[in-house]
């Protein structure tokens, strides 16, 4: 989809994904219009869920942006009507002392979605070439070589029957000074500002250049990036969750099961008060 005339930007062959190119002007005509189209891809993605269950195949979405950018936010629209027991939410902050002492990808590994399931991942792997870059604690031989890991793992994931989305959303540097002040502002939100936001928000070139970097490095045509214009709110969730959706239900049979004729006609016989003719149908 190109820059600015579709609900996100992906990688075309040959040309770069950058984040000046990203149209963050683009916003809903009205709160009606988020709520209908809300509703609807939350439906859908029930509907993508009990498909994946049935099928036992397994997704993963990658989301990655900037703090504030919105990415809990639409983790929760997204998931609100799913069952939780075939969906997984996983917060990535930093490696405790013990993962710190094996290979990064192996806390991930240990977190892929088992058949019928699927995995959300609030940052990821990526945090190799991007946090870990910027703040000096992987080296420069760590965080090089990693894009070769990355695209290799999930070539591995890709190979095996995993569908991937991998979504990046993006604000300018005003209006994450906003969401800072909001969070700042509201009790029930300041929990999540911190020194580091802060911090992070002063390196802002060098992320924006790890970003790109990245993109460059690990948008591939099975697993691209998918940009997210995130500076309105309900625009990036409807955008986030269409793309989303896309790309989990392509090629994917959403067609309900078809009903079983002995369970429907035991559930007459139950209507009807005939228990011991349903039971008959199953030798109870």
């Amino acid at each position: 989809m190109a820059v600015g005339k579709g609900k996100s930007a992906k990688r075309r062959k040959g040309k770069r994904l950058q984040l000046s190119e990203l149209d963050l002007g683009q916003r809903l005509k009205n709160e009606a219009t988020y709520e209908k189209r809300l509703a609807a891809l939350q439906l859908r993605l029930l509907q993508i869920q009990q498909a994946y269950l049935r099928q036992k195949r397994r997704g993963i979405v990658v989301l990655e942006g900037w703090d504030t950018a919105g990415k809990g936010g639409l983790i929760r629209r997204m998931t609100v009507k799913l069952d939780p027991r075939q969906a997984r939410v996983w917060p990535i902050g930093a490696p405790t002392p013990e993962e710190q002492g094996r290979h990064y990808l192996r806390r991930f590994w240990l977190r892929l979605p088992e058949p019928g399931t699927i995995g959300v991942f609030d940052r990821s792997w990526y945090g190799r070439v991007l946090v870990e870059r910027v703040e000096g604690l992987a080296k420069p031989g760590e965080w090089k070589r990693a894009y070769g890991e990355i695209n290799e793992f999930e070539r591995m994931l890709l190979d095996d029957g995993v569908r991937l989305v991998k979504l990046f959303l993006h604000i300018d540097r005003e209006e994450q000074i906003k969401r800072f002040r909001e969070r700042l502002d509201v009790p029930y939100k300041r929990w999540k500002l911190t020194q580091d936001d802060i911090r992070n928000h002063l390196k802002w070139d060098d992320y924006v250049a790890a970003a790109e970097q990245m993109f460059e490095r690990t948008s591939r045509p099975r697993a691209p990036w998918h940009l997210i214009p995130a500076n309105h709110k309900w625009y990036a969730r409807i955008a986030g969750m269409e793309t989303i959706a896309e790309a989990l239900s392509e090629g994917v049979d959403l067609d309900p099961p078809e009903v079983d004729p002995h369970v429907a006609a035991a559930i007459r016989d139950l209507e009807e008060g005939r228990p011991d003719r349903a039971a008959a149908q199953f030798g109870v």
